[in-house]
C-alpha cells in the first residue's frame, strides 16, 4: 500500500505526492513562479553529493546516468564531488550525442573539467574497485517496463557487492505505487526530492528528502499540505 504522508525523525509530516502530482508540482514551480530547472537541478546534484560522500567516505565513486533531470542532477552530483577531488567517473546510458536538455548541458561541463565519461553497462562492470555507485539513471516519469541500454545498467549496478546511492526514486520503480517495471535498482539509500512519492514506501534502505528550492507557494497554489522539514538543513531523513 502506498503511503500519502512520511514523517521526518522529528516527527514532521511530509505529504507524498504521485508522479502526475510531482509533475504538476514541476509545472507550477517553473511555469507560474519562475524557478529554473538547472536552479533545481543544481540543488539536487549538491545534495546528493553530500550523502555520496557520506557513504563513500573518501573511496571511488561511479555516477550511472541517463538522460533528463534525473541523468542531469547525477551529472551535476559528479561535478561536485569532482570539485571536492572525490576520484569520480561518469558511466552514460547512451552516447553523449544524445543527451539533451539540461543533461548535455550537464555532461559538456563535466567534459570541460576533464571528468572521465564512458558509455554502456559494460563501462559499469568495470569498475572492480571499492566504490560508491549512484543511480540516475530514471527519474519519477518511468513509464512502462524499463528497456536497454538502461535495463542492462541496472542489472550491473545490482550485480555490485558496493553501496548504492539512488537519485529521486530507484531507477525502474513506478513512483506512484512502487510496482517495478522489469528490473529494477535496489539501493542501499535513496535521496528523493522535494516532495516523497507514493511509491517510495517499497523502497529498501534508508530514505532522505532534499531540498531543491520549490517555494512553499507552488505547494499552497496546488492545495498540498506543506510544513518546511528541512530546518537549518538541506535534507531529512523520512521514517514510514
Amino acid at each position: 500500500m502506498t503511503q500519502n504522508t512520511f514523517r521526518t525523525a522529528a516527527g514532521t509530516a511530509v505529504t507524498a505526492v504521485t508522479a502526475a502530482g510531482m509533475r504538476e508540482v514541476d509545472r507550477v514551480a517553473v511555469e507560474e513562479v519562475g524557478v529554473q530547472l538547472l536552479q533545481m537541478m543544481e540543488n539536487a546534484g549538491r545534495a546528493l553529493a553530500r550523502h555520496v560522500r557520506d557513504a563513500s567516505e573518501g573511496g571511488r565513486v561511479v555516477v550511472v546516468a541517463g538522460d533528463g533531470g534525473n541523468g542531469g542532477g547525477g551529472l551535476a552530483c559528479a561535478r561536485h564531488l569532482a570539485n571536492r577531488e572525490v576520484p569520480v567517473r561518469v558511466v552514460l546510458d547512451r552516447p553523449p550525442g544524445e543527451l539533451s536538455g539540461a543533461a548535455a548541458l550537464q555532461y559538456r561541463i563535466l567534459e570541460a573539467m576533464d571528468v572521465g565519461v564512458a558509455t554502456g553497462a559494460e563501462a559499469v562492470a568495470r569498475f572492480d574497485e571499492p566504490t560508491v555507485a549512484v543511480d540516475a539513471l530514471i527519474g519519477y516519469g518511468v513509464s512502462g517496463e524499463v528497456r536497454p541500454p538502461a535495463a542492462d545498467c541496472v542489472r550491473e549496478l545490482n550485480g555490485r557487492s558496493d553501496p548504492v546511492v539512488s537519485l529521486d526514486v530507484p531507477s525502474g520503480m513506478d513512483a506512484t505505487t512502487g510496482d517495478t517495471h522489469g528490473v529494477r535498482v535496489n539501493p542501499d539509500r535513496t535521496v528523493t526530492l522535494a516532495l516523497p512519492k507514493t511509491g517510495v514506501d517499497a523502497v529498501d534502505g534508508a530514505l532522505y528528502l532534499a531540498d531543491i528550492g520549490i517555494p512553499a507557494t507552488v505547494y499552497e497554489r496546488l492545495d498540498i499540505d506543506y510544513d518546511p522539514p528541512f530546518g537549518d538543513g538541506d535534507w531529512v531523513e523520512l521514517v514510514g
